[in-house]
C-alpha cells in the first residue's frame, strides 16, 4: 500500500507503471488493475474556474487516506493499493487524484477502487478554494459521483 500527497503535477499512468514494476514483484501476481484518475475541471457550479488551491491538515489527511486503503484491503481480496492526491495549486486538466487497485479478479479491483474514491471524496480532510472571474471561493460540497 502506498499513499502520498503531492505538491507537483504527476503522470498517473507512469505512477501506475512504476508502482507495478517496483512494488508488486513477480509477473502474474494480479489479474486486474482498476484505475481512477480525477482531473481538475475548468468550470464548477456554472462558473469558469481558472485554478484551485487544495489545502489539507498534513498528518490527519495522510492518516485518513491510509485508513481508507486499509479498510478496502480488509474488505476485498486485493493485492495492493496506490493513492496519490495533489495539494497546493492546481490548474484545469491537471490530475488531482489517482486511485489504483490491484487484485486477482476484476470485481474486487472495481469495488475496492470505487469504495476508496467515494470515501476519499466524502470524508478526507481537504479544502478547495477555486479561482473564478468573480474572485476566489471555497467549495462547499463535492460534486456528485
Amino acid at each position: 500500500m502506498q499513499v502520498q500527497l503531492r505538491e507537483h503535477r504527476f503522470d498517473p499512468w507512469q505512477e501506475v507503471a512504476d508502482h507495478q514494476s517496483q512494488r508488486l514483484g513477480a509477473a502474474g501476481k494480479y489479474g486486474a488493475t482498476a484505475v481512477f484518475i480525477g482531473t481538475m475541471r475548468d468550470a464548477n457550479e456554472g462558473e469558469a474556474v481558472s485554478g484551485m488551491t487544495l489545502e489539507h491538515y498534513p498528518e490527519m489527511t495522510e492518516r485518513h487516506l491510509r485508513t481508507i486503503a486499509e479498510q478496502a484491503m480488509s474488505q476485498w481480496d486485493i493485492i495492493d493499493v496506490l493513492i496519490l492526491h495533489r495539494i497546493g495549486e492546481v490548474v484545469p486538466d491537471e490530475p488531482i487524484v489517482l486511485v489504483a487497485v490491484w487484485a486477482g479478479h476484476r470485481a474486487a479491483a472495481y469495488d475496492a477502487n470505487r469504495f476508496i474514491m467515494e470515501e476519499l471524496k466524502s470524508k478526507a480532510p481537504f479544502w478547495k478554494k477555486e479561482q473564478t472571474a468573480s474572485g476566489p471561493r471555497w467549495v462547499e460540497r463535492n460534486s456528485p459521483g
